[in-house]
């Protein structure tokens, strides 16, 4: 099989398994207990907020740097 022929077959593949897909997670989000998921991630986010202290920045002046490079 030759690549022409293999990513044609993947994007197949995605073309049927995407609705199927998203179906599924419409029915994940919609059957989520919201207050649970995040009282289950609590401990993780103050984890994180004691180990990685906000910066004074916010990373977009970065962000538009790379953009303008990218774009030349």
């Amino acid at each position: 099989m030759d690549e022409r022929e293999t990513i044609r077959r993947w994007v197949d593949t995605w073309k049927r398994a995407g609705p199927e897909l998203e179906a599924i997670w419409r029915r994940e989000v919609c059957e989520t207990d919201t207050g649970q998921a995040i009282a289950a991630l609590e401990s993780a986010f103050n984890h994180a907020t004691r180990t990685f202290p906000s910066q004074s920045w916010s990373g977009l002046v970065e962000m538009q740097r790379i953009f303008q490079k990218l774009r030349r």
